[in-house]
C-alpha cells in the first residue's frame, strides 16, 4: 500500500543496524528514550513530558477518528512522511501527535522512524494507538504480539511534512514591519554599463556598513494590504539571489575623493539581479521539524497573495495570510481554506429569489514562517484553485 501525500527525498544511504525489541509501547517513548534509532545528538526529556506521553499515548484517538479504510499494518517507505502516513489512518492527519503517542514539546525526538519498520494499529476500549513492531520471534506473556524481522534501515528519519517543499523559503519568503530595505546596501552599478545581472556577475554597492560575507538580493519590497481592510500589514521583498562580498569599497583620494563601491559577486539566482535592488544579511538557516496543530482558538482570516507571479495557486505552492503571531498563529498551525457559497435564483418558489449558499471546506492550509501580521503557508491538498481573498479558519 502507498502512502499518498509527498515524495521527499530519497535516503542517501542505508545503515545496517543490529535486530532491535520494542516493547509494544507508545512510539514516543520507544523514541525519545533511545532504542538505536536516534541521531548523535541527544535530547533532554523530562520525566514530566514522559509522564505527558504517556498519558497520552494510553488514551490515544477514538475509534471513529480512524479512516474507513485504516490499515491494521503499515511498512514505512522512503519519501514518506508523518503526515502522509497518517492521512492512511486519520480523516483529520493533523491529530496524529495524539495517535502517535506525542507532544508538541517532544517534537524533537519523535520524528526518528525509518522506512522499512512496521507500524500497527492496536484497538483498545474503544481507542487506537499506533505502535512499533518487535523483533523477529519475539514473543510476551504467552501472547503472540507485532513482529518484524530486523534488517537495513534507511538512514534518513521520516519527516514530520514535505521539508523540501517549503525549506527553500524559509528565508527567501521575508515580510517586514515597515520598508526597512529602503535604507539597506543597494546595487548602483554592473560592469560594461549592464543594467541586469545574472550569476557569476559582479555587482556594485553602496552603503555596506557591516561587511558580512554572504548577502541576499531583494527586490524594492511592495506593501502587503489587507483584503478587508486594506491596511498595509507588511512590505513583502521579492527575493532575487545571494550575492558575496568579494571586496569592500573606499575612497579614491586625490582631489576629487570620491567613494568607492563595494563589489559583490552574484550566486545562485532565482531572477535576475538589476540596479537599485537590495541587500540583506543572511540570517542564520533554520532546519526545524514542525509539528501540525490546529490553533488552540478560532483563528480567521484571508489570503494576501499567491508567493511569485500567479495569479491562483494549487497543491504545495505558498500563500500569504493576513495573520502572524501577534494574532496567534504559530509554526505548524493547520487551517482549513473555504470556498465562498455562490449567489444562486430559487426558482421553486412562487417568484424567483437570490439566495447565498453556504460556504465549503475545500482545503488545507499549513503554515511554516511566522511574522508579526503576516504568516506564509503551504496548500497541503485544495479541490479548486486558490485566490486572494479566499478565507480560512482553523479546521
Amino acid at each position: 500500500m502507498d502512502a499518498p501525500g509527498f515524495a521527499g527525498a530519497n535516503p542517501t544511504g542505508r545503515v545496517p543496524l543490529k535486530p532491535y525489541r520494542l516493547s509494544p509501547i507508545p512510539l514516543l517513548l520507544a523514541l525519545s528514550l533511545g532504542t538505536g534509532l536516534a541521531h548523535a545528538t541527544n535530547f533532554p526529556v523530562t520525566n514530566d513530558q514522559k509522564a505527558t506521553a504517556e498519558r497520552v499515548a494510553q488514551a490515544g484517538v477514538p475509534l471513529e477518528a480512524l479512516a474507513p479504510n485504516a490499515p491494521d499494518s503499515y511498512t514505512v517507505k522512503s519519501g514518506d512522511t508523518l503526515w502522509a502516513i497518517s492521512t492512511i489512518f486519520l480523516k483529520t492527519p493533523w491529530r496524529w501527535p495524539e495517535l502517535w503517542g506525542m507532544n508538541r514539546s517532544q517534537i524533537a525526538n519523535p520524528h526518528l522512524i525509518y522506512p522499512g519498520q512496521t507500524l500497527f494499529l492496536i484497538k483498545r476500549d474503544g481507542r487506537a494507538t499506533l505502535e512499533l513492531a518487535r523483533e523477529a520471534g519475539g514473543v510476551a506473556d504467552g501472547k503472540l504480539s507485532p513482529r518484524v524481522r530486523g534488517s537495513a534501515l534507511a538512514d534518513n528519519p521520516v519527516a514530520a511534512i514535505p521539508q523540501h517543499l517549503i525549506e527553500p523559503f524559509l528565508n527567501e519568503a521575508v515580510v517586514f514591519d515597515r520598508d526597512e530595505l529602503a535604507t539597506a546596501p543597494r546595487i548602483v552599478a554592473a560592469p560594461e554599463n549592464r543594467v541586469l545581472m545574472t550569476e557569476g556577475d559582479l555587482g556594485y554597492v553602496r552603503g555596506v556598513q557591516q561587511p558580512m560575507t554572504e548577502y541576499r538580493v531583494f527586490r524594492t519590497p511592495v506593501p502587503l494590504r489587507d483584503p478587508s481592510t486594506g491596511e498595509i500589514l507588511g512590505y513583502e521583498a521579492r527575493y532575487l539571489a545571494k550575492a558575496e562580498l568579494t571586496r569592500l569599497g573606499g575612497q579614491s583620494g586625490g582631489k576629487d575623493d570620491l567613494e568607492i563601491p563595494a563589489t559583490i559577486k552574484i550566486g545562485k539566482v532565482r531572477g535576475e539581479v538589476g540596479v537599485g535592488d537590495r541587500l540583506s544579511p543572511v540570517p542564520p538557516r533554520s532546519f526545524s521539524q514542525y509539528v501540525p496543530h490546529a490553533p488552540d482558538k478560532p483563528i480567521e482570516g484571508r489570503i494576501i497573495s499567491i508567493y511569485g507571479d500567479a495569479l491562483t495557486a494549487g497543491q504545495n505552492q505558498i500563500v500569504a495570510l493576513n495573520r502572524g503571531t501577534a494574532d496567534g498563529v504559530e509554526r505548524g498551525h493547520v487551517l482549513s481554506l473555504w470556498r465562498a457559497g455562490k449567489r444562486v435564483i430559487d426558482r421553486t418558489a412562487e417568484r424567483p429569489q437570490d439566495v447565498q449558499l453556504p460556504d465549503e471546506q475545500h482545503g488545507v492550509l499549513f503554515v511554516f514562517q511566522t511574522f508579526s501580521r503576516v504568516s506564509y503557508a503551504l496548500i497541503i491538498t485544495v479541490k479548486e484553485p486558490v485566490s486572494p481573498g479566499d478565507r480560512f479558519s482553523q479546521p
